[in-house]
């Protein structure tokens, strides 16, 4: 997976159920929700999301999907290297913020 050549660590769910159980069990650094996830169950998750962790929310869209609200970006799934800049350009603050607590 391109994450985890990248350094990262990914904790993966499939379907609603299981994204749902892994926000109510960790906390991340970033959280990414597919394109797979219908619009509706993304929203939803989004809030567990936010009551649980002050991670930045990075949505990949369907084509024709409208963005998410009340995350920090929503990108085009089907743009590699946009997914490799935002994660990048979200993740690394967040780590910066963890190192000087």
């Amino acid at each position: 997976m391109l994450l985890e050549q990248m350094g990262h660590t990914v904790v993966s769910a499939e379907g609603f159920a299981q994204a749902f159980r892994a926000c109510k069990q960790g906390s991340y650094d970033l959280l990414v929700l597919g394109h797979s996830v219908t619009h509706d169950d993304k929203i939803a998750i989004i809030e567990e999301a936010k009551r649980r962790s002050p991670c930045p929310i990075l949505a990949l869209l369907r084509a024709n999907e409208s963005p998410v609200p009340n995350i920090e970006r929503s990108i085009n799934s089907g743009d590699p290297r946009a997914f490799i800049d935002a994660v990048r350009e979200m993740v690394a603050p967040h780590l910066v913020e963890r190192k000087s607590e």
